[in-house]
């Protein structure tokens, strides 16, 4: 592969601009890149991730005889790219959001390649830089929402299934009851994690395959239904092996080497789709033309050297002219591309370093003296274990477990950052919450109003949520420097206004959860944690900064 890699031609010149730039990523992006490579391809879900730099590797050694063809034009246009990476980066780094970073980390890398490349090259090359994008895991809120869907999906398709062979099963929500034990469709059995690496196998196939894009677009789509429809089967067969030989078979080998069973099952099956679809019309002529059902020519596979008429040949021709005749006032042209970019880099880089976005906002008055007696509520303060103490990096925290006169509990859990970094910001709990094995069957927000109180009203994250039988209602939201914010990313946004502006990027998260009792209905849940919720409120805002 060296021998083959050392046919692309490029002048020692070209080495040592991409050596600078790699140096300088590297260091601006220290970070993130630590994060993505220690951190989040370890992450079982996208472990397949680490082998995408060498798929890159690839289809870029694959198309280096079409590079070495087509001449390099360098273009300002690059710069687009890269200032919209360059805008990404500050959003990341000031927002605390590594999705961000590593969308920014894209942009830039493909601003560079426009710049001293061109356009043309970049065409040439298209796929390899669009399957640089699977090497980044999805951010938590989407990977989430996949995942619950997934889960319901693939409980359901299980239970059909086990009714087809003739066993009795029962699912509410993600647990199927099969009379005498339970299966919990946990994360872990979701497929989430066969099903990305299979989308990106099954992307990686259509590429190659030589055929018309819908035949392509079919096989790609086809993977997402084939992978859940195996990972169903998946589950069937462990609840048969669970009545037939019990918890340790289950539980042990095959749960481990069944998933190695899906991809066994699933590239046979998207080879032989292929082979299915390479018979179906409209199939390639020799000519490298598609033809109709009924004969007749549907169009060139490329517009590039196959139209008969010599004109290829002449672009070749012009092309080797442009790279022969290339004149002094191009390459000062280029040199100057490289200045401009490096500048934008390194000024990046030395703002990052050298400016403090950030000032560190104590809370206005400790949790420590936070009141057990609110009203008729009364509560016993709960102190957190150290190892959630040392994951989360709040300032500040409190947990109270409070009951009222009719013995019915909520627990009041409140988390302070004086300071939201990378890794160091507020963990909403549609993260932690479906992470510990709640299932959040409703979703929405709820407006509670508080009477005397400015703002008369705010509006919260409500929802309800079930574990092995048992039912809990919740809010949430997000005090951030005077608003009241709902969503994770609105809170990104937020911090990385304000660390602009105001050089602040404290908040809190607060959240109520109250038990649903089996003896009481849904609305006197609700109007239990509403009631303290207007109560707590206002004694929360004197701890809070303003």
């Amino acid at each position: 592969m060296l021998k083959a890699m050392s046919a692309i031609q490029l002048r020692p010149i070209s080495w040592i601009k991409a050596g600078i730039y790699a140096v300088i990523l590297a260091f601006v992006y220290q970070t993130a890149l630590s994060q993505l490579v220690l951190h989040d391809w370890h992450r079982e879900d996208y472990t397949h991730c680490m082998l995408i730099p060498f798929v890159v590797i690839y289809l870029l050694w694959e198309k280096r005889q079409e590079l070495n063809s087509v001449p390099s034009q360098s273009s300002w246009i690059g710069l687009v790219p890269l200032l919209i990476g360059i805008l990404l980066f500050w959003m990341g780094e000031l927002g605390g959001e590594y999705f961000t970073l590593y969308m920014s980390l894209w942009f830039v890398i493909i601003g560079l390649l426009w710049i001293h490349l061109g356009w043309q090259k970049i065409k040439t090359i298209w796929f390899a830089l669009v399957m640089m994008l699977a090497m980044f895991p999805f951010p938590n809120f989407i990977t989430l929402r996949i995942t619950l869907y997934l889960r319901l999906i693939s409980s359901k398709l299980g239970v059909w299934m086990l009714h087809v062979y003739g066993m009795s099963a029962h699912r509410e929500g993600n647990v199927i009851d099969i009379g005498f034990t339970q299966l919990q469709v946990v994360d872990a059995c979701s497929g989430l994690r066969y099903v990305i690496p299979l989308m990106v196998l099954s992307l990686l196939l259509a590429y190659w395959f030589k055929a018309h894009i819908w035949k392509r677009l079919v096989l790609f789509l086809s993977s997402i239904p084939l992978a859940i429809v195996i990972n169903s089967f998946r589950i069937a067969v462990t609840g048969i092996l669970y009545s037939t030989m019990g918890a340790k078979v289950a539980e042990g080998f095959f749960h481990g080497f069944s998933g190695w069973l899906i991809f066994i099952f699933a590239i046979p099956m998207l080879l032989l789709e292929m082979w299915i679809l390479s018979k179906l019309p409209p199939r390639k002529k020799t000519d490298g033309r598609w033809e109709r059902e009924d004969g007749r020519p549907l169009r060139s596979e490329s517009g590039r050297g196959e139209r008969g008429d010599g004109s290829g040949d002449i672009e070749e021709e012009k092309a080797d002219d442009s790279r022969r005749n290339a004149s002094p006032a191009a390459r000062k042209v280029l040199q100057a591309h490289f200045v401009v970019a490096i500048v934008l880099l390194v000024a990046t880089l030395a703002v990052s370093k050298t400016v403090e976005f950030r000032e560190k906002i104590p809370i206005a008055k400790t949790f420590n003296q936070f009141p057990v007696e609110i009203g008729e509520w009364t509560g016993k303060r709960q102190v957190m274990e150290q190892q959630f103490l040392n994951a989360l990096y709040f300032s500040d925290y409190i947990i109270t477990d409070y009951r009222n006169s009719q013995g019915k509990d909520v627990n009041f859990y409140v988390a302070y950052y004086d300071s939201q970094r990378k890794g160091e910001s507020i963990h909403s709990p549609e993260t932690c919450l479906p992470g510990s094995g709640w299932a959040f069957t409703q979703s929405g927000t709820a407006t509670i109003a508080l009477a005397g109180h400015n703002p008369k009203s705010i509006t919260v994250n409500r929802a309800f949520m079930e574990k092995s039988g048992v039912r809990e209602l919740v809010y949430f939201w997000f005090p951030m420097r005077g608003r009241v914010l709902t969503t994770l990313y609105g809170v990104k946004i937020a911090n990385f206004w304000d660390a602009m502006t105001r050089q602040r990027t404290d908040g809190a998260l607060v959240r109520v959860i109250t038990p649903v009792y089996g003896n009481e209905t849904m609305e006197e849940a609700e109007a239990r944690l509403a009631g303290f919720t207007r109560e707590v409120v206002p004694i929360l805002d004197g701890f809070l900064p303003k």
